[in-house]
């Protein structure tokens, strides 16, 4: 069924907001989302609030439970651990065919997505991490894999990294990865990416990734089972 202009934008605004507030940690993991509470605090209809819903659920963010309604995505540590393996080897084998196979053009577009992502600051004022350098964060690490010739290696790359968008944000969120150096990664990255060293780059491309797991398993070990929103199984 095709929805009216006005509640598609009804629709994409509550989806936007409903996203800011899973990836801010504002609304922990395997919680219930009351759609009446929820659809009032919006001022929309339940109706735009579960097709926002239904969005979500596309991308992980949340799960649809027959009958039952939404419940916010319920990580684990055996989930993120499992994640973070595909994550490397799909990523690390796009980026050495983005090195071996990429041309001027897809060195351009490193270098003005990296720019962009340097240029733009990564925390807001309240010290959540600002939508528009997550963004220019996953523009950026989609054209690092982009310069090969599997546009379908990309494509289950930019879905992997889709689904780890909870982890990236909750690491600063809810365990307070403040003290990560996340800019010096990202140049060490592009620089070795530019300089078509294959082995460090894909070596720096993978630690990247599992500091993010390193951060999350740590802090679910420091606390207990009754406070960890991230189970340990």
């Amino acid at each position: 069924m095709t929805l009216s202009p006005e509640k598609a934008t009804l629709t994409a605004t509550v989806h936007d907001r409903l996203r800011d507030e899973l990836l801010r940690g504002e609304l922990l993991p395997g919680s219930k989302v009351h759609i009446s509470e929820t659809a009032a605090r919006y001022g929309v209809s339940p109706s735009v609030l579960r097709e926002a819903l239904t969005r979500l659920a596309e991308r992980g963010l949340v799960v649809a439970m027959p009958q039952r309604g939404f419940t916010v995505a319920d990580l684990s540590v055996d989930a993120l651990r499992d994640l973070t393996r595909a994550r490397t080897l799909i990523e690390a084998m796009a980026l050495r065919g983005s090195i071996v196979d990429g041309d001027l053009s897809w060195e351009t577009d490193v270098l003005g997505g990296h720019h962009r992502l340097q240029r733009t600051p990564m925390t807001d004022a309240d010290g959540a991490v600002n939508p528009l350098w997550s963004e220019a964060h996953r523009q950026f690490h989609h054209v690092l894999l982009a310069g090969g010739t599997s546009t379908r290696l990309t494509a289950i790359a930019d879905g992997l990294r889709d689904c780890s968008d909870l982890y990236i944000h909750w690491s600063r969120a809810l365990a307070h990865d403040d003290h990560r150096d996340a800019a010096a990664e990202h140049q060490q990255i592009a620089d070795l990416t530019l300089a078509r060293d294959a082995d460090g780059a894909a070596a720096a491309l993978v630690a990247h990734i599992e500091r993010t797991t390193d951060v999350l398993v740590e802090y679910a070990n420091s606390v207990s089972e009754s406070e960890n929103p991230v189970n340990r199984t």
